[in-house]
């Protein structure tokens, strides 16, 4: 006997929530370019008309699910930019590691096949500029948190926010699929991983001891 998706257990779901879960599931499982809005409806037990009364298309669907099934960046950057000192620099710079890394390891395997058919992507592209989406996103955040700790005293003067968030962000997104082909074949354990990588940013980040003699070239 076949067993019924997560979203056809439900019924009693609002739609538009039955419609997010199976496109979750269905982006996951074939990735972006193949699932059809077809499909979607029929795993979330609708019609492909009640789907687009909540979405005018696949490319929103898809940022929905980006922005309401995986982990969010966003409101942690956000929260920081407004509060810096919260926490130290360190902590702060981990938990952005660990929701990015979160985030990019959920995503990836959705969005890879879109790199594969170059007019798919360059509709999704122009859709997500539309909706003010797009991977640049979090970089301009996580930036803008980072120009607060700068402000704040606890940054680097020189430092080139966007370059250092670029850094961060870059590292998180390769974790993602950069480790598949080694021995292990799965990437760095996240406890490890995030934690590493903010105090190897770290180093390049915080202020010199003004009594520390620097090396002339």
């Amino acid at each position: 006997m076949q067993q019924k998706s997560a979203t056809e257990r439900t019924p009693s779901k609002p739609a538009r929530i039955r419609i997010l879960d199976a496109a979750h599931e269905l982006m996951l499982t074939l990735g972006l370019s193949r699932v059809t809005t077809k499909e979607i409806a029929r795993a979330a037990g609708c019609s492909e008309a009640a789907l687009y009364k909540y979405f005018a298309s696949k490319e929103e669907l898809f940022i929905r699910v980006l922005h309401e099934r995986l982990p969010q960046l966003g409101p942690l950057l956000e929260r920081l930019t407004a509060e810096p000192r919260e926490h130290s620099l360190e902590e702060n710079l981990t938990e952005i590691a660990r929701q990015a890394s979160l985030f990019y390891e959920q995503s990836f395997p959705i969005a890879a096949s879109l790199y594969a058919e170059t007019q798919l992507k360059r509709r999704h592209d122009e859709a997500m500029r539309a909706m003010d989406a797009g991977p640049h996103i979090p970089i301009r955040g996580l930036a803008a948190y980072l120009l607060a700790e700068q402000r704040a005293g606890r940054v680097r003067p020189d430092t080139d926010t966007y370059a250092a968030a670029s850094l961060l962000l870059g590292a998180c997104a390769q974790r993602a699929f950069a480790y598949d082909a080694t021995q292990e074949g799965m990437p760095p354990a996240l406890d490890t991983f995030a934690p590493a990588l903010a105090r190897t940013l770290l180093a390049g980040l915080t202020p010199r001891d003004p009594g520390t003699a620097q090396e002339t070239p």
